[in-house]
């Protein structure tokens, strides 16, 4: 016999969304462009939320990404969603040039350590 209020018996407030991640992404697995890495930074075009097609997590997207770059591991975690997910629709704002993306700075183009600990160090002795 089912208890009287079936649904509470297997959904609770700590459960988190219920809705799988291949809804969010319409079955999609993979992005529409393969430029997205975890450091990949992410920056909001400027454009509406006014696009047609977005989806509330494109929104929220465009809304984090709104004034200064977030990552894409950054978006991933507060969006509570996959990073796979994030980079299929982060591919669909890209598609839509809602977004403009941005590799992080190479290890070989950053400043060497050992210039950064001489101005450090010639800073201190002032």
């Amino acid at each position: 016999m089912a208890p009287d209020n079936a649904d509470d018996t297997w959904w609770d407030e700590d459960a988190g969304p219920v809705v799988r991640s291949f809804a969010t992404t319409g079955g999609r697995t993979r992005p529409s462009r393969d430029e997205f890495n975890l450091i990949t930074l992410i920056i909001n075009a400027g454009e509406d939320d006014a696009l047609p097609g977005l989806e509330p997590e494109h929104r929220s997207i465009l809304r984090l990404c709104t004034g200064s770059p977030l990552s894409v591991a950054e978006i991933s975690a507060k969006l509570n969603l996959p990073a796979t997910v994030v980079k299929v629709l982060l591919g669909d704002l890209l598609d839509m040039g809602a977004i403009r993306t941005r590799a992080p700075i190479a290890l070989a183009e950053a400043p060497d350590i050992h210039v950064l600990q001489a101005v450090l160090d010639g800073i201190r002795r002032i």
